[in-house]
């Protein structure tokens, strides 16, 4: 039950979090934000830093640091690029994808064995998603070229965070190490790697004045919700749960970024609400 309230909780933080990440993507580059939050979300939970024994398991806190880059440096830039292109329903959407592509990597990499139910829920949630992105639900159509690349971005995000979270999951079953501290080490290592990285990008996000108070106590807000919240909640789901099963949970984010839809100018027809249930029936059937 720990895993799945972790889930529910981390699908929320993360739901709401996005909508406020794409509203700033409008001033800001998509990587400055994730340099931003990422900083931000490693300031909040520095003094977990002094809890960590950096020199008793180097090996799985390098794992830790590898998980970071990919999942949160890489696989952020690219999720928050895609609010931007094609909005934040779509994108979660594309989440979806991810119950069938962390349970047969889950399957072939760490030997973890699920039942034919779990398969059917994951499939079930994948076609749902797959039928939720082909509605169309844009008031203002985007070019295709737009949305080639929107959808470009989606699914490398969801590739990364998948490759990320089977590092995590090895290690938070295989260490002492608890999700707090993999949290923080996670979020460090992709904030030490962005800086490196962008540098300039950094320094410009500074200087930048028209970003206004509002405007900074949003992002506070989202970094809170969708990293420190977002990525914990996560790590707990990985420490109690296989990764498929895990993954499917968290797939919820389409059905609840249908509450937000209309805000973004996102029209929901009948077939939409449809494909959304199904996806929460699929994983309904992981579950029983």
């Amino acid at each position: 039950m720990i895993g799945f309230f972790a889930a529910i909780s981390a699908v929320l933080s993360w739901t709401f979090a996005c909508s406020i990440w794409r509203k700033a993507s409008e001033k800001l580059l998509p990587r400055q934000i994730n340099i931003y939050k990422n900083l931000l979300a490693s300031i909040f939970f520095l003094p977990v830093v002094l809890t960590i024994n950096w020199f008793s398991d180097v090996f799985s806190i390098f794992v830790l640091m590898v998980s970071g880059i990919v999942g949160i440096s890489i696989g952020d830039t690219l999720y928050i690029n895609s609010l931007k292109i094609i909005g934040t329903r779509k994108t979660l959407s594309f989440e979806a994808l991810t119950p069938i592509i962390a349970t047969t990597l889950g399957t072939l990499s760490i030997n973890e064995t699920y039942t034919q139910k779990v398969w059917i829920g994951s499939l079930i949630v994948s076609f749902s998603v797959l039928m939720i992105v082909r509605q169309n639900t844009f008031k203002k159509e985007d070019p295709r070229e737009t949305n080639i690349l929107g959808i470009f971005c989606a699914l490398g995000s969801v590739f990364c965070a998948v490759f990320a979270a089977l590092m995590s999951r090895v290690i938070l079953i295989s260490s002492t190490l608890t999700p707090l501290q993999t949290t923080e080490i996670r979020l460090l290592s992709a904030s030490i790697f962005l800086f490196l990285i962008f540098k300039k990008d950094f320094l410009d996000l500074l200087k930048n004045r028209s970003i206004t108070k509002q405007n900074h106590l949003s992002l506070v807000l989202s970094t809170l919700l969708g990293t420190n919240c977002g990525i914990l909640f996560q790590q707990i789901v990985f420490k109690f749960l296989p990764i498929g099963i895990g993954w499917t949970l968290l797939s919820l984010s389409p059905v609840f970024a249908l509450f937000i839809a209309k805000r973004e100018g996102d029209e929901i027809n009948k077939l939409t609400i449809f494909y959304s249930f199904l996806s929460f029936f699929g994983v309904a059937i992981t579950l029983l």
